[in-house]
């Protein structure tokens, strides 16, 4: 397969992943979201859950991106494996400044996922 098409997608995949999938987890990956349901959140066992929420959506986000390099490609797996872990671990943040932080708006969120995508397509381009 061409490695344009398989950029293309990879954004596909994104779209889905981050519009479509996410689900309950777009509420639960905001701490305010916690704190409404539960009293004393900072007292809480859940005083974190958000946190883990934004690290399964990441995961996700990662695998589901991950799927044409792994579907269409000969990509050694460790190197897969890497930019899926690095990938979910820099969604959560990015999520993260969203969700919680505030300090990034919906454009700039998904700008920065989108090069994320690029650079993970260019790394697996190159090699």
């Amino acid at each position: 397969m061409e490695p344009i098409y398989i950029l293309w997608l990879m954004i596909l995949c994104h779209i889905i992943d981050d519009f479509y999938l996410q689900g309950v987890l777009a509420k639960m990956k905001q701490k305010k979201w916690w704190a409404e349901q539960v009293e004393n959140l900072d007292d809480s066992i859940y005083k974190y859950d958000y946190v883990e929420c934004l690290c399964i959506h990441g995961f996700s986000w990662s695998i589901m991106i991950m799927l044409p390099i792994i579907f269409f490609t000969s990509a050694p797996a460790l190197l897969v494996s890497i930019l899926i872990v690095a990938n979910a671990l820099t969604h959560a943040i990015i999520d993260n400044k969203k969700a919680n932080e505030l300090s990034i708006n919906l454009i700039l969120d998904q700008t920065a996922h989108l090069w994320q995508i690029i650079a993970t397509w260019f790394v697996l381009l190159i090699i």
